[in-house]
């Protein structure tokens, strides 16, 4: 794997995640979404890139004690080479230092990949929630990582 930089989100870089989001899930954040999130005092967003091309971003809220990762991306060009671990190793880190006690996610139940990687990290199941994602209609399952 090439030398990956992982670093918070700029406003930058919205642009480049917002093509990667597009790219990448079937109803992505509209532009103005994530621009707004880097004004959000709850959100924590990272981006992943090599030699200065943004190949993946991942974001968490904090809210009190706890934390949401909201999204984890990466470009399929460089998929299942490390970058959605450093990311998600970056949020839970920035979730470390703010003190959380807790963090959730969601994923689409078909999606094998991203449940093997929380898993990795010791998230574990601990719901379904029924028709959650739309185009198509998926039930996701939603994981828990204590600290």
């Amino acid at each position: 794997m090439k030398n990956v930089n992982v670093r918070k989100m700029t406003i930058e870089d919205v642009k480049a995640i917002y093509d990667l989001s597009k790219a990448c899930f079937s109803i992505p954040w509209s532009f103005e979404a994530l621009t707004k999130e880097l004004s959000n005092p709850l959100a924590e967003y990272q981006v992943a890139e090599i030699d200065g091309q943004i190949i993946g971003y991942g974001g968490l809220w904090c809210v009190m004690d706890e934390g949401e990762i909201t999204n984890i991306a990466v470009d399929g060009d460089y998929r299942r080479q490390g970058i959605g671990e450093a990311i998600l190793e970056a949020l839970l880190q920035i979730a470390k230092q703010k003190r959380l006690t807790i963090v959730h996610l969601e994923a689409r139940v078909s999606n094998v990949a991203a449940k093997g990687l929380y898993e990795k990290f010791g998230f574990h199941q601990i719901a379904i929630r029924k028709n959650y994602y739309q185009q198509p209609i998926e039930d996701a399952i939603i994981m828990q990582y204590k600290f």
